[in-house]
């Protein structure tokens, strides 16, 4: 700048580019300083969904809560006089026990889809304080769908595959 330039300014003010960058610049940290605050607030109640194999693969910690998903398993219902009930959660592979004491839902039966919310426990047995069933893969993640649909153990509203006619 030449002394022409500089002579109408008063030394220490900043020019207007410089304002407007600082201005952005103080706009940015208050972004982030209140998208970090919502998510340490959110954090607490944030439950990630597992299917029994990613939960064996990698359990969560007992004080975790988690949702847990997949087909209830065949011939694994058992109602105790009190209440509770305990059945398998499977997708395929794998298979977890699932404790849970209330009423389940209308939709809930063996072969069905099912999501469960709760703390795996130490002895591997999932303890469940939210059941919720349906008949289709509307409460199903697709990953799961898409995976119990390629081991033919999940076909949802669509009709059961006919048999293959014999090629001769």
């Amino acid at each position: 700048m030449t002394i022409a330039q500089t002579a109408g300014r008063r030394p220490g003010r900043m020019s207007r580019k410089q304002r407007r960058m600082v201005l952005i610049a103080a706009a940015g940290v208050v972004l982030v300083v209140a998208v970090g605050l919502i998510l340490f607030a959110l954090s607490d109640r944030l439950t990630f969904f597992n299917s029994p194999t990613d939960m064996l693969e990698s359990p969560p910690a007992p004080t975790d809560r988690v949702r847990l998903g997949g087909l209830v398993a065949l011939d694994s219902i058992v109602r105790e006089e009190n209440g509770r009930i305990t059945f398998d959660v499977t997708d395929g592979p794998s298979t977890i026990t699932v404790t849970y004491q209330g009423i389940v839902p209308d939709l809930f039966r063996e072969g069905q889809g099912v999501i469960t919310e709760g703390t795996l426990g130490s002895n591997g047995i999932f303890n469940a304080d939210t059941v919720l069933a349906k008949h289709d893969e509307a409460y199903m993640p697709a990953e799961v769908v898409d995976a119990l649909k390629a081991q033919g153990e999940w076909y949802g509203d669509e009709a059961m595959p006919a048999e293959a006619p014999a090629v001769e």
